[in-house]
């Protein structure tokens, strides 16, 4: 392609973009494709010559488009959100442009060193104290899976004790913990036989006392502790676990304490949630993604550490083809995780911080808190629902409830999801607590306003109403 044909073709994109931007609410939230159709409408076989781009971008138009689920969509109530920006869209095209890979200061300079400063912001931003120090990883499940290998690495003395053999490791969360933590567990060999996913009390909230129990029992029969996850804000419920109580018994015993708030963490950024982090200061580590809740489009996950020298012994690496005259005076981000190779994640970050400014970003999280608080009032007032775990943030748990017995109510509210979820305007996902079938709202995508949230409530009710006939 010729740079004027790019640069014609670039100016478009981008105006379909501003005009995605801003007329998203007009496209079914989710794709209404049956399985295959995208398949089918593509050729089997790679074009033998090169195609025009402005065929490709009819294709990507006709055939792609109507396979897309919008995420950005102001009817998104599912999941958890995963925001982006016009800021962050303009730093992501910036780093598509420059093409460069940032795994070493030398590769490049100014990825590295924009990189430290911009998490030592975030740090700041949600209250972590100033021994802590970042790196972007690409998501929460990878962080995960670098604090377990971590904590796998201290237990078992970055080796093999005397006998030559691993020592027998074991890792503790809570029933309600994210299923990232069962994935990271079983790469690192830990297993899921020594994984102890233990009892949450009303709130779905982790127990300390039935894991400093867990924790005696197993030292008591040889094992040897070596990672306890917290969740600040589990998928489910949006439970908040005790990290103060949490981390005293950690330190306690000895074992890396690592605290997910992958959805929940960008909370912090508002005083008035600070305390949802009491207590983190006690973590070995901590992961929040700004692509969920803060703007940046994915992927973006902030990974501290308390001591980066247990981080960085996990991971160092030192062939002769990667080592540089600097290595002893930079930070080489290839050493704080798993990939070798890495994109240049901060540039996004640091546009989405400096466009919103903190103000803005506080703004925009207190406005979804807001709105979930609306919904949850209209869920309280009607006597057709009711709420299944509490609402500290942005997520809504409720199901209808008539007084049927609970494999009824299960069935109902399939019914009633299903209902909800076909009219296309707004989509809902849903969880099971303590075996009751659970409608999740969340309130989070960066176009939702009051509006649709009570647009969303009237298709709700109405599909309430339906459902209850039946």
């Amino acid at each position: 392609m010729k740079n004027e044909d790019f640069r014609r073709a670039g100016h478009r994109f981008v105006d379909w973009i501003a005009d995605y931007f801003e007329n998203v609410e007009d496209y079914p939230v989710v794709s209404r494709l049956e399985p295959g159709d995208v398949k089918k409408a593509i050729p089997a076989a790679p074009p033998v010559r090169g195609e025009d781009m402005e065929a490709i971008f009819r294709d990507f138009q006709d055939l792609i488009l109507p396979g897309i689920t919008h995420w950005q969509h102001p009817g998104w109530f599912a999941y958890f959100p995963a925001n982006n920006s016009p800021a962050s869209v303009l730093g992501e095209l910036l780093t598509a442009g420059i093409g460069a890979q940032c795994m070493s200061w030398q590769t490049s300079p100014a990825a590295t060193e924009l990189e430290e400063v911009v998490m030592d912001w975030l740090r700041q931003m949600i209250g972590l104290p100033a021994g802590f120090s970042g790196v972007i990883q690409d998501t929460a499940s990878t962080s995960t899976l670098c604090a377990v290998l971590s904590a796998r690495e201290k237990a078992s003395g970055y080796g093999v004790n005397e006998t030559g053999l691993m020592p027998a490791l074991t890792a503790y969360a809570s029933e309600e913990v994210h299923s990232s933590a069962d994935k990271a567990i079983r790469i690192a060999g830990i297993g899921m036989r020594n994984f102890r996913r233990l009892p949450a009390d009303d709130r779905f909230a982790l127990v300390p006392g039935k894991l400093e129990e867990a924790l005696v029992r197993d030292k008591e029969a040889g094992l040897v502790p070596a990672f306890v996850m917290a969740t600040v804000g589990t998928t489910s419920s949006g439970a908040i676990d005790p990290l103060r109580a949490v981390g005293e018994i950690c330190r306690r015993h000895g074992v890396w304490f690592h605290v997910d708030a992958a959805w929940a963490g960008t909370a912090a950024l508002l005083p008035e949630k600070r305390w949802i982090l009491d207590g983190a200061e006690t973590a070995d580590s901590l992961v929040f993604n700004p692509h969920k809740w803060m703007a940046t489009n994915f992927d973006c996950s902030a990974y501290f550490v308390r001591d980066p020298a247990a981080l960085v012994r996990t991971f160092e690496i030192h062939p002769e083809y990667l080592k540089t005259g600097v290595d002893a005076k930079v930070k080489n981000y290839r050493d704080w995780g798993i990939q070798l190779g890495r994109r240049f994640r901060a540039l996004k970050l640091w546009f989405v911080v400096r466009s919103y400014g903190v103000e803005g970003l506080q703004a925009l999280v207190r406005e979804h808190i807001r709105l979930a608080g609306l919904f949850r009032d209209r869920v309280e007032a009607d006597r057709r629902f009711e709420l299944l775990a509490p609402v500290d943030l942005g997520l809504v748990c409720f199901r209808l409830n008539d007084g049927r017995d609970e494999t009824a109510l299960n069935e109902l509210n399939r019914r009633f999801l299903a209902a909800v979820n076909a009219g296309g305007t707004i989509f809902l996902t849903q969880t099971t607590l303590r075996g009751r079938f659970t409608l999740r709202f969340v309130v989070g995508a960066r176009t939702t306003e009051e509006r649709h949230v009570r647009a969303a409530w009237d298709v709700i009710a109405a599909a309430a109403g339906e459902a209850l006939k039946g």
